[in-house]
């Protein structure tokens, strides 16, 4: 059996391709049961994301298995398969393995370490689980994955550093108060940014959140959400000497806060430090505020240099994740090569068996006067003899099977044991499994 793969990616396709073969999860059902209804796909698992659509499949055949699954994207989104062609890869075999390692562990994202696409794998293999089109192949190569991209996790520091505004506002809010627990903190504007920003605070600590917004009702309307304290726009100055921490992300043309009504907010919290981020262009933070003790302004310039710097140290440990794919790939792939001498041996050990049965029911019928006890130690002994003979072969059969010769070695078994006619029988007995 092969693994293959056949998708497209932000890297290869724009949008407009992209969501044309898009997978929405109220038709994975019938799109996994139509890709498995193929003749050469045994196993299917559909990866749809706004960056990527891949199709995971097992094949006895690569060149067909990968032909189906084209002719199927094709088909069942009404696409030219040749205006399909230039947009899509295919990996195969140990290729397949290493690409699902990286994509699970996000190293091939947009945003290179983004967590958010193991759950989207986990889905989607949750998917092909609930309607059976996983089999032994894609069960063990998923649970790798999510095994794999753990690793990854734990054992560098892919994941560590902030690249996205929002977050990168918060995390420098976390070095400047050492932790984030018990601090009180205000959003002035209520768009998307403003948004991560106060997911990201609540889940470092914060215990109070107040949200100012020019339409009072989409500040009600986040601060829900959030569970916040919604102001009126403005009256927010009346509240600042209330937070430590003030994000700014609002239309304005100009500065909404100015240094003189952050002196007087420093005296009424007795000096204790506030920080602001001001990531509205054009800002809406005088810079001068800077320059008063225990105030800390960083506007989204500074937070940009913050990104590209922790983008830079996410490239160095993406190469350390990648020798941790290769290893993982190499364990993997020895496992599936391991898979094609299983029908071999069994088919081994139930030549041997009938020819010790055959040899037993002979010598037993000739030895009548034997009690049940002496013929159970006959059995005994004919049972350790087939035992002991297949033993090397079965270990040294199962030694070359990860090695690159493996398959010579197995096809010298078949023909020297005359096994072709038992293996066709128990291949077909292990994939009908």
């Amino acid at each position: 059996m092969n693994i293959i793969i056949v998708g497209l990616s932000h890297k290869t396709a724009p949008v407009e391709i992209r969501e044309k073969l898009s997978f929405p999860a109220e038709t994975i059902a019938v799109s996994l049961n139509k890709l498995c209804s193929n003749s050469s796909i045994n196993e299917g698992v559909i990866v749809s994301t706004c960056n990527r659509v891949e199709i995971f499949a097992i094949t006895p055949d690569v060149e067909k298995g990968l032909w189906q699954v084209k002719r199927f994207l094709s088909e069942y989104h009404n696409v030219q398969i040749d205006a399909l062609e230039e947009h899509l890869y295919t990996y195969t075999g140990d290729g397949a393995v290493q690409h699902l390692f990286k994509v699970a562990a996000g190293l091939d994202s947009m945003v290179i370490g983004e967590p958010q696409i193991f759950g989207q794998i986990k889905d989607a293999y949750g998917y092909a689980v609930q309607y059976k089109t996983a089999g032994i192949i894609i069960n063990k190569l998923f649970h790798k994955a999510f095994s794999v991209a753990k690793r990854i996790r734990t054992e560098t520091n892919i994941g560590s550093s902030a690249v996205s505004i929002s977050y990168a506002a918060v995390e420098l809010a976390r070095k400047i108060f050492g932790k984030m627990e018990g601090k009180a903190a205000m959003l002035i504007g209520a768009g998307e940014m403003a948004e991560l920003a106060a997911r990201h605070l609540l889940n470092n600590g914060v215990n109070e959140i107040l949200i100012a917004n020019r339409s009072y009702e989409r500040a009600v309307e986040m601060a829900r959400t959030f569970k916040g304290t919604p102001i009126m726009f403005r009256e927010f100055g009346h509240y600042l000497k209330r937070v430590d921490v003030v994000i700014v992300s609002t239309a304005a043309p100009r500065y909404i806060i100015m240094p003189i009504q952050i002196e007087d907010v420093i005296k009424e919290r007795k000096n204790k430090p506030m920080f602001f981020i001001d990531i509205s262009v054009p800002r809406n933070i005088d810079p001068l505020i800077n320059n008063i003790d225990n105030v800390y302004l960083y506007n989204i310039d500074d937070l940009q240099g913050v990104i590209e710097a922790n983008l830079k140290e996410r490239q160095k440990e993406a190469r350390l994740a990648e020798n941790i794919t290769h290893d993982e790939v190499a364990k993997f792939c020895r496992w599936i090569k391991s898979l094609n001498v299983v029908p071999t041996i069994i088919s081994l050990r139930k030549k041997f068996d009938e020819i010790k049965k055959g040899e037993l029911n002979e010598a037993l019928s000739s030895l009548k006067d034997l009690s049940d006890e002496q013929k159970k130690t006959i059995e005994k002994m004919a049972d350790a003899i087939i035992k002991k003979v297949m033993h090397d072969p079965v270990t040294h059969l199962k030694k070359e099977s990860h090695n690159i010769e493996g398959d010579f070695y197995i096809e010298a078994a078949r023909k020297l044991f005359d096994l072709d006619k038992e293996g066709e029988d128990v291949s077909r007995k292990v994939e009908e499994s």
